[in-house]
């Protein structure tokens, strides 16, 4: 198959390339490197199967692809509270503008449209674990709302394509994803504890570290959306991607101290405005429609991503 994915460059979107690449497809990847990285798919740029776009999605014309696609995946946007806060207007328009231009391409190729979503659409969640059918709880005006909204936005203007315009589309709201090629400086807790701790420098929880994640691998988060993409399911549907292990972000510092061997102690800063108190997908949908559940343990997970940043910094 052929595979178009926005936002080649990025942590998710180099993972995904390389997984379509190994398994037989070929991939166009649209980037502009806000956020993405060129070292990301340095080691796929030999590839006569591997083709990247350095263009910013919101500009391209969406009849100017140069192969047919069988899949589009919209993975381009700022991710972490850092990135969205310093680039919030770009945020915005990748997820309204970028989203509509994105659903063009599949609809003129008549290609399955896969939107990269995201827990944050459920906000401060009242409802916990979050299902797919919780409408959510966010400030519309916050600080993390052009990040909160303009997914929500998204999600609005993908099902409107599915409901005027044909298109076959599915949502993935993914939660909390960590692993190797993450920013070193994107300010996520994984990668803010690991770099800390790799230097021993103070661990910075923010609040008490009493507030819960769950936190996912990237090859099970890649593998789900493969399979969003690939499985037989109902037009539109919405699933959660993510793994359902909770746990606090103190308890988070405490396995990275150990796993790194650092000095570093665990300090409190203030806690962000609408930060979320609880973060846990119910993953019943993906488990049903798509046969998927996460399998990499934390422990190899963050192994792993500790082993890449050691190479980074």
């Amino acid at each position: 198959m052929h595979i178009l994915i926005t936002g080649a460059a990025g942590f998710i979107g180099s993972h995904l390339s390389d997984y379509a690449l190994k398994n037989g497809h070929s991939v166009i990847g649209i980037d502009n490197y806000i956020t993405g990285s060129k070292d990301n798919i340095r080691h796929l740029l030999q590839s006569n199967s591997f083709q990247i776009i350095n263009h910013d999605l919101i500009h391209f014309d969406p009849k100017s692809l140069p192969n047919a696609v069988d899949i589009v995946f919209h993975l381009a946007s700022p991710a972490s509270p850092i990135q969205y806060k310093k680039f919030p207007v770009e945020t915005l328009e990748v997820n309204s503008i970028g989203t509509r231009i994105a659903l063009e391409i599949a609809h003129i190729h008549k290609a399955i449209f896969v939107y990269a979503s995201t827990s944050e659409v459920y906000g401060d969640p009242l409802e916990h674990p979050q299902t797919e059918s919780y409408w959510g709880n966010v400030n519309p005006n916050g600080v993390r709302s052009c990040y909160d909204e303009a997914k929500r936005f998204g999600e609005a203007m993908t099902m409107t394509y599915v409901r005027n315009q044909q298109v076959q589309a599915r949502i993935a709201r993914i939660f909390n994803t960590y692993g190797p090629r993450m920013d070193v400086l994107d300010g996520r807790v994984v990668s803010n504890f690991i770099v800390q701790a790799l230097q021993n420098k103070p661990i910075t929880l923010y609040g008490s570290g009493t507030q819960t994640r769950s936190f996912c691998f990237v090859s099970d988060l890649v593998h789900g959306l493969w399979l969003l993409a690939t499985k037989s399911i109902e037009n539109g549907s919405v699933i959660n991607l993510g793994n359902p292990n909770e746990l606090s972000i103190y308890e988070i510092g405490l396995i990275i101290q150990k796993l790194t061997h650092t000095k570093s102690a665990i300090i409190e800063h203030p806690i962000d405005e609408d930060d979320p108190k609880k973060r846990k997908p119910d993953i019943s949908k993906a488990r049903s429609l798509l046969g998927w559940s996460p399998h990499v343990s934390l422990t190899n997970g963050l192994t792993e991503t500790i082993e890449y940043f050691k190479s980074k910094i």
